[in-house]
């Protein structure tokens, strides 16, 4: 299920990005291909460690060290050429990043400098990435996008970080990231740690930044209600790799990876009655993983001799992508 624009705003492309670490080589994302279409809102979902994260820094080229991109391109499609984003460094990228692609990040506080003002804050990414317009024009911009995500402008304009809730410096850096107008915004888990009010909260906010400002939305998470709540496409990520892509009904309702199968069994329904069935076994070590499927040892529908030797790709099964040896066959969840 596509937004509702035409064609790509992003194409992902082999991305391959590893960790050196003590032990040997972190496979933090691994070949990853995902399309995200225009005007859509589109989930990235799975297990603390799948690479959502990592994925998600990929993209805008902050990958931190000791991390590196070893492969692909994430190539994005303005107004003008496509853009190999990998390809981009220095000043150009800098410019690039708020004002076609902005990022909000999982911890506000740590994102917001907490000895300057907010409105200081936001007047230097306006002044800082060129904008040309007037200190008068920058502050009823700030003010205005400050409403739109519901907050008391005046008041926060004027407030340190410190001085405002967790939900309230969230929605300051949704704000934030707007300031220069980009087409993709992306989001890594911005509703950790705040109150089930607050994510909704958040949620209703984001619908209408979407409805008033014509986003795409790129939402990383392991939240899956809020995926339920938001989402147009739903692409599941484990072990670095994405295993099923799909549009959210058919995901969540029609499961046809088995990860994604068990996953949605272990969590809890208010519609139905049914016992819980958790996952069973650990997330796979990232640094040696297993042969064939990564999803294997865990697997109700393992085949011998196939899923523990191949790979499987991500192949087109009805309407989504799945990568899974069940299919074609006849046996699948």
């Amino acid at each position: 299920m596509r937004g509702s624009g035409a064609g790509s705003i992003l194409s992902i492309k082999s991305l391959r990005v590893e960790y050196l670490a003590r032990r040997g080589v972190v496979k933090a994302v691994r070949d990853v291909n995902l399309e995200v279409y225009r005007n859509e809102t589109l989930f990235i979902v799975g297990e603390s460690g799948s690479g959502k994260s990592t994925l998600a820094l990929a993209l805008l080229k902050l990958v931190p060290s000791p991390g590196k991109i070893t492969s692909g391109e994430v190539v994005y499609y303005g107004k003008r050429n496509p853009i190999n984003i990998l390809e981009l460094g220095g000043e150009r990228l800098r410019r690039f990043r708020w004002k076609e692609v902005a990022m909000v990040f999982q911890s506000a506080l740590n994102s917001l400098n907490p000895v300057m003002r907010v409105w200081d804050q936001m007047y230097d990414v306006i002044k800082d990435h060129g904008l040309r317009v007037s200190r008068r024009e920058a502050y009823e911009r700030a003010k205005n996008l400050l409403t739109l995500v519901r907050l008391d402008a005046n008041r926060v304009l004027r407030s340190y970080p410190h001085e405002l809730s967790g939900g309230m410096r969230q929605r300051v850096m949704i704000a934030m990231s707007l300031l220069l107008d980009p087409k993709l915004l992306i989001l890594d888990e911005p509703t950790t740690a705040l109150d089930v009010l607050t994510q909704k909260c958040i949620i209703e906010v984001l619908k209408e930044v979407r409805r008033r400002l014509g986003l795409t939305i790129m939402f990383i998470t392991h939240d899956l209600s809020l995926a339920a709540e938001l989402a147009d496409r739903v692409a599941v990520m484990y072990a670095g790799s994405i295993v099923e892509i799909g549009g959210v009904e058919e995901v969540f309702y029609e499961s046809k990876h088995p990860y994604t199968w068990t996953l949605m069994r272990s969590i809890p329904r208010l519609s139905v009655e049914e016992e819980l069935a958790p996952i069973s076994g650990s997330p796979p070590d990232m640094v040696n993983l297993p042969s064939g499927c990564k999803f294997h040892p865990r697997c109700p529908f393992f085949i011998e001799g196939k899923c523990d030797s191949e790979k499987p790709e991500l192949i087109k099964v009805e309407e989504r992508l799945v990568a899974c040896h069940l299919y074609g066959g006849s046996n699948h969840p």
